[in-house]
Formats: C-alpha cells, sequence, structure tokens
C-alpha cells in the first residue's frame, strides 16, 4: 500500500503597506487511497489558540498512509491576529474590515483581510467538508455551530462530537443581530452556501493552551475523518442535545461589577428567570440589576468578566429545539 505524503507550504496571504509578506504554513496530507478533502484552519481570531494547538496533535496522530483522501490544513489562518493575541486587527491595519470571519469569501482586489480570505478560500473551494476551529472564551461551554437546514452540516457537527451543537439561522431567517454584524460573511456560512457542509466548533478558552479542550479538538477531527470515509472506525453514538443559537440576550442595563451566580455551571439546563447574578454599584453597593434568564434553554456563556457596561452581553441561552 501507498505510504501516503505530507507537505508543509508556506503561502503569501497579503502584503503590508513596507512590502512585508503577511506568511502562513498549509500543511497537506495526501491519503495512501482516494477519498474527499477535509480544510480545517485555526487561529482566526488569533487568541483563539487551542484550536492551533489541536492542529499539532491532530498532526501527530494522523498518518497518511491510514488516510483515503486529502486534509489541508491551516493551523494560523491569520498572522495577524495571533501575532497581537487579539479577536481582530486595529483600524491602522484593515480599517475597513478589521475581522477577517467577516469578509469570506474574500476579494483579491480588496482590503487586507478580504485579499488573505481569498487566498485561502483557493483551498477551501476545492474541499468537500469545511472545519473552521475557533475558542470562544473561558466563559463558553464548548459546541459546535452549523449552518440550520443544512444536514449534512448538522452530520458533521454530530460528528466532531460536542455535547452541544447549535443550529445558527442565516439569511431571511436570521434576526436583525446576525445582518447587524455581518455573520453572512463568516466562513462556514460562506462555504455552506457552496455546497460546501462546514462547522465551526467553539472549543472555550483563549489565550492559553487547556488540555480537556485540545484533546476534544484531536478527537473532533479523528471523527470527522471518520465520518467522511476517510479513516477506517465509526463515530461513537452520543447524547448530544440540538439547540437554537440565539445572540446577545442576556445584557447588563447598567454598569457596574458583575457577580454571577456562584451555583451555575455552564451546559446546564435553566428555567425562564433562573437567577444568573447581579449588577451593583461598586461604591455605595447599591444592586443596580439582578440578572435572569430571559428564557429556558442551555446555558452556554456566562461571562466572569466582573467590570461590565451598559449593554454588554452577560450570558447567553440556547433554546433546545424539539426533534
Amino acid at each position: 500500500m501507498p505510504a501516503g505524503s505530507h507537505t508543509a507550504e508556506r503561502i503569501t496571504l497579503a502584503t503590508l503597506p513596507s512590502g512585508v509578506a503577511i506568511e502562513t504554513t498549509v500543511h497537506t496530507y495526501e491519503g495512501a487511497a482516494d477519498g474527499p478533502t477535509l480544510y480545517v484552519q485555526a487561529a482566526q481570531h488569533g487568541r483563539e489558540v487551542n484550536g492551533t494547538e489541536s492542529l499539532r496533535r491532530f498532526h501527530d496522530a494522523l498518518s497518511p498512509g491510514a488516510l483515503s483522501g486529502t486534509v489541508i490544513a491551516v493551523p494560523v489562518a491569520n498572522p495577524l491576529t495571533f501575532d497581537r493575541v487579539s479577536y481582530t486587527t486595529p483600524e491602522v491595519i484593515d480599517s475597513v474590515n478589521p475581522n477577517m470571519n467577516r469578509v469570506w469569501p474574500g476579494d483579491v482586489t480588496g482590503s487586507l483581510h478580504q485579499r488573505m480570505a481569498a487566498r485561502l478560500w483557493e483551498f477551501v473551494e476545492e474541499a468537500d467538508a469545511v472545519v473552521d476551529l475557533h475558542t470562544g472564551s473561558p466563559d463558553m461551554h464548548p459546541h459546535v455551530v452549523y449552518l440550520d437546514g443544512s444536514n449534512r452540516s448538522r452530520a458533521l457537527a454530530e460528528a466532531f462530537g460536542t455535547d452541544l451543537l447549535l443550529a445558527e439561522e442565516a439569511g431571511d431567517d436570521a434576526p436583525d443581530e446576525w445582518h447587524r454584524r455581518g455573520f453572512a460573511g463568516k466562513l462556514r456560512v460562506a462555504a455552506d452556501h457552496e455546497g460546501i457542509p462546514s462547522i465551526t466548533p467553539e472549543l472555550a478558552h483563549s489565550k492559553q493552551l487547556v488540555e480537556p479542550v485540545v484533546e476534544l479538538g484531536v478527537e473532533g477531527l479523528l471523527d470527522v475523518c471518520r465520518h467522511l470515509g476517510m479513516l477506517d472506525g465509526s463515530v461513537p453514538d452520543r447524547e448530544q442535545t440540538d439547540a437554537r443559537n440565539h445572540l446577545g440576550q442576556v445584557t447588563a442595563s447598567a454598569s457596574g461589577l458583575f457577580r454571577p451566580n456562584p451555583s451555575l455551571e455552564l451546559g446546564e439546563y435553566v428555567p425562564e428567570g433562573a437567577p444568573l447574578g447581579t449588577v451593583y454599584e461598586p461604591t455605595t453597593y447599591e444592586p443596580l440589576q439582578d440578572v435572569a434568564a430571559d428564557r429556558e434553554g442551555i446555558l452556554y456563556a456566562l461571562t466572569r468578566e466582573a467590570t461590565v457596561k451598559a449593554g454588554d452581553k452577560l450570558a447567553s441561552v440556547a433554546i433546545v429545539r424539539e426533534e
């Protein structure tokens, strides 16, 4: 049996005004047998490093000789945000599109991030499935997001294996916030609209490598490969909750210090009206807001950053879908 192969190619994504190239590395694993192509990337938002570490360990675990098809992996999709340990770039770098995950499929004649996305899109458009690894924040329960109504993307999400799956409505069905925040330009959405099943695992945590999160990422990628028939073995049966993604539903109505309810755990079911915490005035100790869930569902995010401003998101509750 042929051994398969692995190559690592340094490519230019775009060029800075000084002429310095913005480069990254694309890993290609050619299997010993024919099969589909899987595109995986991480660190589109540079502070979300657990996806990058997951790809390093996925590299160690993957034997091209046992692979059917091709895996294309980009461990650092956005070197600009990676070097700054940031979510977006400053205005001086890209004043038009500071968030790379709002501009897919990109534009070769557009802003810096649009050009970077367009270069990587050359690999994406040849793929049969896409996994865009993100890691949210330390205050988030791991989950996988997929485009509502896309059965192949849902199957990909189920294979990745988190216990919480979130369906995100898009287009005419999406809430106003979805459009206001430019979510149509996410890689996952753009790929799905081109008929490529795509998912966004949100592994939780940022700026630090967290072992359980990384292990979840590696096993998720291996199970995606098994689901696609690229590796031998079957995806294990799991108990998973399918819910609807809901954007920014619990916010601070006043500025102050937020003390979350210490008895709450991420991933648990909360009823409508469940107490989530209190915002209080730090100098007078006056309670300013009793924060409560605005609906029943799965608590998948709860901020632990104490100093909050009016309008800040404090918690996210996913609405469980009826099968």
